[in-house]
């Protein structure tokens, strides 16, 4: 991704990744000790150069990484926060379920329990990092820290809510929810200009 977004050109075409990681704690430049794991748990423990505190990262979990120019987009770091969000309650509503936002924490939450989490780098005018989907995944790891810097909180996931479906199928319904935010608020700052 660093690669990528030092290499980038004006002509660069923006890409979204889709992918799943093997299990690794990660930790933000804003990242604070209190809210690592607490114990030697086996699982590597990495600092990285997004945004946010603490979270998992597992088998299981569909991570989805935009990798964007946001000045031609004509996008700010708050609109493609919503845009991530939004992407992920739209996909939760098609499952029938009833997803939101949270003012206070980003991320995407399903009653009290967080469904996906955000954390973004804006460089030079471009994104990097993105968002984590829980779709049918090992949830015990977020029980050794505090998800997202949030002592206590709730970790679901879409086969606890009665969704069954692949991370193939539920990558393909991101792409496509996050695809068509992003063609909208490209053309909502079109017709303003």
């Amino acid at each position: 991704m660093k690669s990528f977004t030092a290499a980038r050109t004006p002509a660069t075409a923006d890409e979204i990744w889709l992918l799943q990681h093997p299990p690794i704690y990660t930790y933000g430049v804003a990242g604070r000790f209190e809210h690592l794991p607490s114990s030697d748990c086996g699982i590597p423990l990495l600092k990285v150069d997004r945004g946010g505190q603490v979270t998992y990262h597992g088998p299981g979990q569909l991570v989805a990484y935009a990798l964007l120019d946001l000045h031609r987009r004509g996008l700010t770091v708050r609109s493609l926060v919503r845009a991530l969000e939004q992407a992920v309650i739209d996909l939760a509503f098609d499952f029938g379920i009833s997803a939101a936002r949270r003012e206070d924490a980003p991320g995407v939450y399903v009653q009290d329990a967080k469904l996906a989490a955000l954390g973004l780098r804006i460089r030079h005018g471009s994104s990097y990092h993105g968002l984590s989907l829980n779709v049918d995944m090992d949830l015990a790891p977020f029980r050794a820290i505090d998800p997202c810097g949030y002592a206590g909180l709730e970790v679901t996931q879409l086969r606890d809510l009665g969704v069954c479906a692949s991370i193939e199928d539920t990558g393909d319904r991101l792409v496509s929810k996050l695809t068509g935010r992003l063609r909208a608020l490209s053309k909502d700052m079109e017709q303003q200009s």
